[in-house]
């Protein structure tokens, strides 16, 4: 039995529990491979934003970076699964990322908040279940790989929240970040059957 004693990640309500840590262990094959699906996808989502909002100067400077460095770690990713002799294939998703995406409003300015504010949850996340991964995996070079993506992790979900309030008053984002939060915890408060980063 594995125990996360784990603290808060800021931003997340709720902190990953010990079933997920175990769940992940037993199947890191496919773990890696939702892995290497999520750092494509946040690639994605960061490109979305920024053909969406091609004027926001600061918007469209910060996540190039983030672009950039989700496709970095998503080659790492696929490098890891090729060495192991994991081939890249489809994998269901879990219904955690297009349950947060449903949350997003379709007006504006409300619609740039909640997408801001899905992805700085969603790094959130990451950043800690990577870190668990670091603490727990029993493949030394495994765990220093995921120890290595931990401030990366971090990072986005900072930039995430400063665009937010860049772009948005302060106090109408913390409300929102919280009634978001709340959601994000109640999706991940029933571990998923299938093993995924955010399952």
């Amino acid at each position: 039995m594995v125990s996360s004693t784990a603290t808060t990640i800021k931003f997340l309500q709720e902190p990953t529990s010990d079933a997920w840590i175990e769940q992940a262990l037993a199947n890191l094959d496919t773990v890696l491979l939702d892995h290497s699906h999520c750092e494509r996808k946040a690639a994605g989502v960061a490109l979305n934003l920024m053909f969406r909002y091609p004027a926001r100067t600061k918007l469209v400077r910060a996540l190039t970076a983030i672009a950039q460095e989700e496709l970095e770690h998503f080659d790492q990713v696929n490098q890891i699964l090729e060495q192991r002799g994991i081939p890249l294939a489809p994998l269901a998703a879990p219904p955690y990322g297009a349950s947060l995406s449903k949350q997003i409003r379709s007006q504006e300015p409300d619609r740039l908040l909640d997408a801001l504010l899905v992805s700085a949850l969603i790094e959130a996340r990451s950043h800690e279940r990577l870190g668990l991964l670091g603490t727990h995996c029993p493949d030394p070079e495994l765990a220093k790989f995921y120890r290595g993506l931990m401030a990366s992790e971090a990072r986005h979900y900072g930039i995430y929240w400063v665009l937010a309030t860049t772009y948005c008053d302060r106090t109408v984002a913390n409300q929102r970040l919280e009634q978001l939060a709340t959601v994000e915890s109640e999706l991940l408060s029933t571990l998923h059957p299938e093993p995924r980063i955010h399952s």
